[in-house]
C-alpha cells in the first residue's frame, strides 16, 4: 500500500562523519575522533552519555572507558513516501510526500537515543496523516488542494518529531498519481469536452459563412431586379415612342420577356424545362391570359371598375 524511498544511505539516525580520510576505528585506536563539519558526535563514559561533541579533533581516551558512540549530521535530509489510499469518490490513487528535515544540534541526545529509525517514524506520521484527509475530497479537490494536504502533514511531523529532537524543514506533495484506467477516463472526458468545443466553433463559423452567402445572394438579387426592372422600363419607353397602343407595347414586352426565359433555359443543364406551345399566336395567348388573370384579381379585391391601364 505503501513505500518509502529515502535519500540517505542509511535509515538509523547514527550516521558516518563526512569528509575523513580514515576509518572511525583507526581514530579510536589513536584516542582521537575527528568530527566533520555539519556534524556532532556523541561521546560515551562507560557505556553511559557524557557529551555532544562538535566539528574538529577531540581526545577520547578509550583506555579509561571513553568511546566514540556514534556520529549525528546536521545537514537537510530528504525522504519520499509514497502513500496510496483511495478518494471520496473511489479513486485509488498515489500520493508521494516529500519531507526535508535535519536534526537539532542542541537536541543531539534525543536524536540519537529517542528513536531507532527517524525515517521509519516520519513514514507512519505520513501516512496517517494522508489516509486521514485524502478520503475527505474528491479527485479533483486532490489535485486543488495538495498543499492543504502538505500543511496538515507538515504540522502533525512538526508537533510530533520536535519532541525528538528533529525540525522538519518543509513538507511537500511532489506527485499525485491515479490508476492508468482512471487517468485514460479523465484524458478522454477532457478530450471529448475539446472535440465539443471544436465542433460548436465550426457549426458558428458555418453559420457565419452561409448567413453572409445568402445576405449577399439576397444583396445581388435585389440589384439584379432593380436592373432588370430598369431595363423593361426602358424599353416600355422607348416602344413607346414608336408604338402608340399601350396594349401592344406590353404584348412586345412579354414577348421579350419570353425570349429571355427560353435564353435562361437553354444557358444551364440544371433548369427544370416545362415544354408550352411556341410560337407567336401562343405568346399572344399567354398575354391575355396574363390580362385576365390581373383584371380578375383586381375585381376580386373590390378595387371596383377594373381598369388595366397598362394594357
Amino acid at each position: 500500500m505503501g513505500g518509502v524511498t529515502s535519500s540517505t544511505s542509511s535509515s538509523s539516525p547514527a550516521t558516518a562523519a563526512g569528509g575523513s580520510s580514515y576509518s572511525a576505528e583507526a581514530a579510536q585506536a589513536l584516542c582521537c575522533a575527528c568530527v566533520g563539519q555539519s556534524t556532532v558526535a556523541v561521546e560515551e563514559a562507560w557505556g553511559r552519555y557524557d557529551a555532544v561533541l562538535g566539528p574538529g579533533c577531540h581526545f577520547v581516551p578509550w583506555c579509561v572507558g571513553r568511546r566514540v558512540a556514534g556520529y549525528l549530521s546536521l545537514r537537510v535530509q530528504q525522504l519520499d513516501v509514497r502513500c496510496e489510499t483511495k478518494t471520496r469518490d473511489n479513486v485509488f490513487v498515489t500520493v508521494v510526500a516529500s519531507v526535508q528535515y535535519r536534526a537539532l544540534a542542541d537536541r543531539a541526545y534525543d536524536a540519537f537515543y529517542c528513536l531507532t529509525n527517524a525515517h521509519a517514524q516520519i513514514q507512519s506520521y505520513v501516512f496517517d496523516v494522508i489516509r486521514a484527509s485524502v478520503p475527505n475530497m474528491n479527485l479533483d479537490e486532490v489535485f486543488g488542494q495538495k498543499k492543504e494536504v502538505a500543511r496538515a502533514v507538515e504540522e502533525e511531523l512538526a508537533r510530533a518529531m520536535t519532541m525528538y529532537g528533529y525540525e522538519i524543514v518543509q513538507t511537500l506533495i511532489v506527485d499525485i498519481v491515479p490508476d492508468e484506467v482512471v487517468r485514460r477516463a479523465m484524458n478522454d472526458i477532457n478530450a471529448a469536452a475539446r472535440l465539443r468545443v471544436a465542433a460548436a466553433e465550426r457549426a458558428e463559423a458555418d453559420k457565419i459563412q452561409q448567413v453572409k452567402r445568402a445576405e449577399g445572394e439576397a444583396e445581388a438579387k435585389y440589384l439584379a431586379g432593380v436592373g432588370v426592372a430598369r431595363q423593361r422600363q426602358a424599353i416600355v419607353e422607348g416602344l413607346k415612342r414608336f408604338v402608340p397602343n399601350e396594349k401592344d407595347v406590353m404584348d412586345m414586352v412579354l414577348v421579350t420577356q419570353y425570349f429571355d426565359t427560353i435564353r435562361d433555359i437553354g444557358a444551364t443543364s440544371r433548369s427544370s424545362t416545362v415544354f408550352i406551345p411556341h410560337g407567336p399566336s401562343a405568346v399572344r395567348d399567354m398575354a391575355a391570359q396574363v390580362r385576365d388573370g390581373l383584371l380578375q384579381a383586381t375585381a376580386a379585391a373590390g378595387g371596383g371598375a377594373a381598369t388595366f391601364k397598362a394594357l
